[in-house]
């Protein structure tokens, strides 16, 4: 029911451009409706991931989604490592300007949870466990990534590991790697990148 241009929701924006659609309606007993929103399939998310992607780093660089899907998918991670550190370096410094988003861990979980969502990855972010959440679950084939983001030298690893987080997975009968990445504010890019294979 909004028509004035300058006071948009972006849900009906994303609604109307046809990035979202809807999942379920609820009719309140006391009269008027809620509804909830979903991405209706596969190519539209890819779609708006690409879209998020463009606005937080300029570019869609199809190569750089298809080297972080074949290295997870080879469980080659060096060249995860290496791609990651690559996106980040391509990201303008004019992006930095006149804020301050280099300081917040979540900055830089969005644009590795877009570029890997514009890939097609299957995700969990926020991912709930008995001890906390992880930051991301990437699963490619046989393979489950866990993944810990931190801004600063608290070592993002080391939590995975106290929390005990892969124990989640343990009966997916998948190899598991954990994954700690840390970024530099000044840098603004990765500054420590920790991994093993996962052995109960």
């Amino acid at each position: 029911n909004s028509f004035d241009i300058e006071k948009l929701q972006l849900e009906s924006l994303l609604f109307q451009a046809g990035y979202l659609t809807i999942d379920e309606v609820i009719e309140y007993p006391f009269g008027g409706f809620e509804y909830k929103l979903k991405v209706p399939n596969l190519e539209i998310k890819i779609s708006l991931n690409n879209l998020i992607i463009s606005y937080l780093t300029d570019k869609v660089d199809q190569n750089t989604k298809g080297n972080i899907y074949f290295s997870l998918a080879k469980a080659n991670i060096e060249e995860f490592k290496n791609t990651l550190i690559s996106l980040f370096s391509s990201i303008a410094n004019d992006n930095y300007r006149n804020n301050n988003i280099e300081h917040f861990e979540g900055y830089y979980a969005s644009i590795i949870y877009s570029y890997l969502a514009g890939s097609g990855l299957e995700l969990i972010a926020e991912d709930v466990t008995n001890r906390g959440k992880i930051d991301l679950t990437i699963k490619v084939d046989d393979y489950i990534y866990i993944l810990e983001f931190k801004v600063g030298d608290d070592k993002a690893l080391a939590q995975i590991k106290r929390k005990e987080y892969a124990s989640k997975y343990l009966n997916k009968n998948k190899d598991i790697y954990i994954i700690g990445i840390n970024f530099d504010e000044e840098d603004k890019n990765i500054s420590d990148f920790e991994w093993e294979k996962y052995k109960a």
